[in-house]
C-alpha cells in the first residue's frame, strides 16, 4: 500500500490549533514549543528594552528610531511560518505593521536558544532565514550566557561577533547603542559567580 501524500500545512492549520499553542511551520511540518522558562524570557524582555527602547519606542523622542521591534509575531517566509523570539523591520520596509502573519522578511531576527531543541535555531531556522534574506541574525544562549551575531552577505552567514556576559558591545544593525550583554541574563547562582 502506498503512503498517502501528506498535505503541506498552511497558516490556517496554525490558526486551528488550540488558543495559546506556540507553533511554527518549518520545512513542511507543524512544530510546537512549550512556554518559555524564565531564563529564556529574561533575554527576550531585556533585548526588547535595550534594543526596542531606543529603536522602536523612542522613535521621534530622541532615540535612533526607525524600526519596528516585535516579540513572537508570526512571519511568513515562503512555505514557512516562523515565530522568532524577537524580530525587527526598518519602518520604511513595513509601513503597515499590524498584519498576521507578517509577509515581509525581517531585517533582523533574534532567537533565544531552547535547551530542549537548540538545533531548531542553530540549523533549521538559520538556513530558512538565510534563504529568505534576513540580513542580521542573533542567537542568544542563556546557558552559555553568550550572544552570537551573523550578517548575511551574498546569501551566506558571516560572523559579526560573539559576546559573553562580561562585554558591552555595539552590534549591527543596532550599533548606535551599547548593549550590556550580561544584563540579558538571570543573575548567576551564588556558587557560579566569578
Amino acid at each position: 500500500m502506498a503512503n498517502p501524500v501528506r498535505p503541506i500545512p498552511t497558516y490556517a492549520d496554525l490558526l486551528a490549533l488550540p488558543e495559546g499553542e506556540r507553533a511554527e511551520i518549518l520545512d513542511g511540518h507543524v512544530v510546537t514549543a512549550p512556554a518559555p522558562r524564565p531564563r529564556h524570557s529574561r533575554p527576550q524582555r531585556a533585548l526588547g528594552r535595550f534594543i526596542g527602547g531606543p529603536f522602536d519606542d523612542d522613535d521621534g523622542f530622541g532615540g535612533p528610531g526607525g524600526w519596528w521591534i516585535f516579540v513572537e509575531v508570526d512571519v511568513l517566509l515562503g512555505p514557512h511560518v516562523v515565530r522568532p523570539d524577537l524580530s525587527g523591520w526598518r519602518r520604511e520596509r513595513l509601513p503597515e505593521p499590524d498584519q498576521r502573519p507578517i509577509a515581509v522578511t525581517p531585517d533582523w531576527v533574534c532567537e533565544i536558544l531552547s535547551a530542549s531543541d537548540p538545533a531548531r535555531d542553530r540549523v533549521t531556522k538559520r538556513r530558512i532565514y538565510a534563504e529568505h534574506g534576513v540580513l542580521h541574525y542573533w542567537i542568544v544562549d542563556p546557558d552559555a550566557r553568550t550572544l552570537e551575531a551573523s550578517s548575511l552577505e551574498a546569501g551566506r552567514w558571516v560572523d559579526a561577533g560573539s559576546f559573553d556576559d562580561s562585554e558591552t558591545a555595539r552590534i549591527a544593525p543596532f550599533e548606535a547603542v551599547e548593549l550590556p550583554v550580561g544584563r540579558l541574563f538571570l543573575p548567576r547562582p551564588p556558587e557560579e559567580s566569578p
